[in-house]
């Protein structure tokens, strides 16, 4: 699968994007875009150069978007990164075989990003795309077809946007798309602002935009997912790490435009899209403001607890291993212990049922003096013993009983 791995030969994420060291995150976004645009492969399939320069784009970005990542790259450079990239790839430019690959990986809750077809964002940008209304308080259901886009339009006026839009799709199908939103262009079109990939939530895939005033987070779950995978113990660590704030808080009065983007593998994906505003939910939205808080606060005291739980962790496996040392050692000595104990033993002498030999501390053995069977001096059976057990008076004892 091609992705956004690393080139061999790296170059400055900023110079590969053309912009200064101190561009805003909008700065940044704009340049990608266009860059992305024109070296798309989509646009290129006969251009091996171009599928290159756009994986060094998409990578770049993937470092320049982020702020921790960024700021990792300005202190330390590629080294501080490279461990925590995520993979994304470009379904329209890959063989039908690593599709399939791809679907069975994503099928197996292997995170895997994927980009927004190169058709799609050219023609919202020059403005061709049919855009539908969404009234605010209404949904709409749809199907729509693998790497392609229904676009919507949400009018809003001052008091609604003072008070918040929600933008939210959902599918029980569980099929996979992207929630996108689109800013007007310059030019008349529509640039990519927003995008969030669905997720899923008990028996839905979902995607929800929340325009409150206030910082609103997403999860990714592509947020080191390779180190995860070295680490499967980090997996509780460094889930909160996905958490990232989205670049757009609240709209103004106007119509806004969204779309829902099938992101399935092989099939179209069902949906049911909303726009609600939030005066109808106030309590919801105080309770979204603090559960955000919350785990902010949270994922600062990971970050604390994290190092803590590594040192005790380290110093529980010295002991359990100093343990299973000392009891195989204590057990060792018993043994040897046991063996000694059974040298001081009387035993019957082997073949000699009749003997009693005692064992002596040096290992040998002695028969009992007086024992009917033992050797004479000279070595032979004592035969007058045998005589005071065989040599019976037979013919006295006929002649009393005739």
């Amino acid at each position: 699968m091609e992705g956004t791995s690393a080139p061999a030969t790296r170059r400055d994420p900023y110079e590969v994007l053309c912009v200064a060291k101190d561009s805003t995150d909008q700065e940044i976004k704009t340049a990608y875009r266009k860059l992305a645009l024109k070296y798309h492969p989509d646009k290129n399939s006969s251009n091996p150069e171009a599928s290159e320069r756009f994986k060094e784009v998409a990578f770049s970005y993937s470092i320049l978007s982020d702020p921790e990542k960024r700021r990792q790259y300005d202190t330390s450079g590629f080294e501080a990164v490279e461990d925590s990239m995520d993979m994304e790839i470009d379904l329209s430019n890959l063989g039908t075989v690593n599709t399939m690959f791809a679907a069975l990986f994503s099928k197996l809750g292997v995170p895997i990003k994927t980009t927004i077809s190169a058709n799609v964002l050219e023609e919202a940008l020059n403005g061709t795309v049919t855009v539908r209304p969404l009234p605010i308080g209404t949904s709409v259901s749809g199907k729509v077809e693998k790497q392609c886009a229904h676009f919507f339009g949400v009018t809003i006026n001052n008091e609604q946007a003072e008070a918040g839009i929600v933008v939210r799709a959902t599918s029980a199908a569980q099929s996979k798309f992207k929630l996108l939103h689109f800013e007007q262009d310059v030019s008349g079109g529509y640039g990519l602002a927003l995008q969030e990939d669905s997720e899923k939530t008990g028996k839905v895939t979902s995607a929800g935009m929340y325009f409150l005033h206030f910082q609103v987070y997403r999860m990714d779950s592509t947020v080191n997912a390779l180190s995860i995978a070295k680490d499967p113990e980090s997996a509780f660590f460094k889930r909160l790490e996905g958490l990232e704030p989205c670049e757009v808080s609240e709209l103004k009065a106007g119509t806004h435009i969204f779309a829902v983007y099938g992101d399935n593998f092989f099939k179209t994906a069902s949906y049911t899209i909303e726009a609600i505003c939030a005066k109808s939910f106030e309590d919801t939205t105080e309770k979204l403001k603090a559960i955000e808080a919350q785990i902010l606060t949270k994922r600062n005291e990971l970050r604390l607890f994290e190092t803590e739980y590594r040192k005790a962790l380290a110093r529980y496996q010295e002991v359990t291993n100093r343990y299973s040392e000392e009891k195989q050692c204590v057990e060792e000595l018993l043994k040897q212990r046991d063996s000694i104990h059974s040298t001081f033993t009387l035993t019957k002498a082997p073949n000699t049922p009749n003997s009693i030999a005692v064992t002596l501390s040096n290992g040998s053995s002695s028969n009992v003096p007086g024992d009917p069977e033992s050797p004479s001096e000279d070595g032979n059976p004592d035969k007058s013993s045998k005589k005071k057990w065989f040599n019976l008076n037979l013919k006295g004892s006929d002649k009393k009983l005739g």
